[in-house]
């Protein structure tokens, strides 16, 4: 079974809360096949993030953990997932545009699931 990175849309986001806790039904997560984070980590790595919680500042992703993208890195991401070779062809990468458009419309942050 491949390892898939999961991504939601938090609707009300808490500065103190931690978000450890595997929930990905609570967020309508949506998955992707993680290998393919590997082609894009570079450009990850520009993008502003917070792993677990507000408090833990970070960028890039948490592959094997949690990963809070706010709303002023959503446009970056937006660009390296729809920039990449499949993204045109890929439900779960069409599936991730359709969800970060989302995000970025009403201002929300994105909680990912690392393997």
């Amino acid at each position: 079974m491949p390892c898939v990175a999961e991504f939601g849309i938090i609707d009300e986001f808490e500065k103190d809360k931690d978000y450890s806790c595997y929930e990905p039904q609570k967020y309508n997560c949506i998955a992707i096949d993680d290998d393919i984070l590997s082609d894009w980590w570079n450009e990850l790595t520009l993008i502003k993030t917070y792993f677990h919680c507000y408090s833990r500042s970070s960028f890039a992703l948490a592959r094997w953990g949690v990963t809070l993208i706010p709303p002023e890195s959503l446009e970056s991401f937006y660009n390296i997932v729809s920039t990449y070779k499949n993204s045109k062809s890929s439900k779960e990468l069409i599936n991730l545009m359709i969800l970060l458009r989302k995000a970025i419309s009403q201002n929300k942050y994105v909680i990912h699931y690392g393997v």
